[in-house]
């Protein structure tokens, strides 16, 4: 048994590898051996292990101040607030910490802005959701989960929801009704192993809810911030949400960082005292996310994802051509692949890349997601994917 097995509850079940330091795409272990990072964090490394903007931006603000709270104003919140609302072409930011608080925070206002503004009976409204979902790991979002393992024995459950499947625009139509409030979606999801939807759907969402006076909420906690090739998700359709749930990559991998991103008519309906959050929005989250949002205003980490994203789904779609794996889905520099059983489960396949000194993760038996930081290199890329070649004897 390992020192963490002893005393840490068992709510993850991650690979036997002990990381000690880390720098751009690689990390290294306790013993010294190296491995490339494939996995990002679930995008919350999008820019890479010990990337010096965000190091440097993160120390200069320790030696100033942390932490007060929202009971008072700090120095780096206004300009936060007004450089995140910019990059999203929204209006107002309501800063929290992690991404299930962000989407937590995305239900609550939901719901009070369909009570305040749009006029749903008190205690009526509800938010359609698609399934196969992950939105977070909280009691009511665990509520509209699809997932067994997510869901079983964490009730009683929180009303208000109404689920539907992913893609599919005429069932989506067919849940709407007067006390809808909003639409909750991921535009890729990742979890589930990477699901792009149908061509038109997040577009035929937007139009749908628009006309139904219905927000459209976009979770782009892991398709966010770079990693599919454009900033948001949502701008491979063209499609503006109504409101953005933003998370990981917003905190570099340094700090947790969350927020909920809208306009003035929709978080406005917020009055002091009714939301809120100790660390939401405090100066180190603040000065590390100005700097992501700078990094994101070049469009280079955009750029590279979309050109690494094109040469990473064009090697594996060989794979998929010579019979290796079933699938591969994705959107820039994420993939999810399906891996043929005959070699073996996805986690299986996880601990023998493992071996060869790369680091991904498996997800729903089958399937392993690929999705390194925006900064590794083509060579390095490259490398990894021979690995997983060697791995499944090609």
């Amino acid at each position: 048994m390992s020192s963490s097995d002893a005393h840490s509850a068992h709510n993850y079940h991650p690979l036997p590898v002990v990381v000690a330091t880390a720098d751009g795409a690689w990390m290294t272990d306790v013993e010294g051996r190296r491995y490339l990072d494939m996995l990002a964090g679930y995008s919350a490394l999008n820019f890479g292990h010990g990337n010096r903007r965000l190091i440097e931006a993160a120390k200069a603000q320790l030696e100033r101040v942390t932490l007060t709270s929202r009971a008072f104003h700090h120095d780096r919140f206004a300009e936060f607030c007004t450089e995140l609302a910019e990059l999203c072409g929204m209006e107002m930011v309501l800063p929290m910490n992690t991404g299930a608080e962000a989407v937590e925070t995305a239900v609550k206002t939901a719901r009070k802005w369909g009570y305040r503004v749009k006029g749903v009976p008190d205690g009526r409204a509800r938010i359609v959701v698609a399934s196969d979902n992950f939105h977070g790991r909280t009691t009511t979002i665990v509520s509209f989960s699809t997932d067994p393992e997510a869901r079983a024995d964490f009730g009683p459950y929180t009303p208000g929801f109404d689920i539907v499947p992913y893609g599919d625009l005429a069932a989506l139509r067919d849940a709407v009704t007067e006390d809808t409030v909003a639409v909750l979606l991921e535009p890729i999801q990742g979890e589930a192993g990477v699901l792009v939807p149908p061509a038109g759907y997040l577009a035929g969402v937007r139009d749908l809810t628009r006309e139904r006076n219905v927000l459209f909420i976009a979770d782009e906690i892991q398709s966010g911030l770079g990693r599919t090739g454009r900033t948001f998700a949502c701008e491979h359709e063209g499609v503006v949400p109504d409101v953005y749930v933003l998370g990981k990559a917003l905190g570099g991998g340094v700090v947790p960082v969350s927020a909920v991103v809208s306009s003035r008519e929709v978080l406005g309906v917020f009055r002091p005292g009714e939301h809120g959050s100790t660390f939401g929005g405090n100066p180190l989250a603040c000065a590390v996310a100005l700097e992501v949002i700078a990094m994101l205003r070049t469009g280079e980490f955009q750029k590279r994802a979309a050109e690494l994203g094109d040469h990473l789904h064009a090697e594996l779609s060989l794979l998929a051509e010579a019979g290796k794996v079933t699938q591969v889905r994705g959107r820039g520099l994420w993939a999810g692949v399906d891996i043929d059983p005959s070699h073996g489960t996805g986690r299986e396949i996880s601990e023998k890349l493992m071996d060869r000194g790369v680091l991904v993760k498996d997800t729903h038996g089958s399937t392993i997601r690929i999705a390194p930081p925006l900064v590794i290199s083509k060579e390095d890329l490259d490398w990894g994917l021979d690995q997983l070649r060697a791995v499944l004897g090609v």
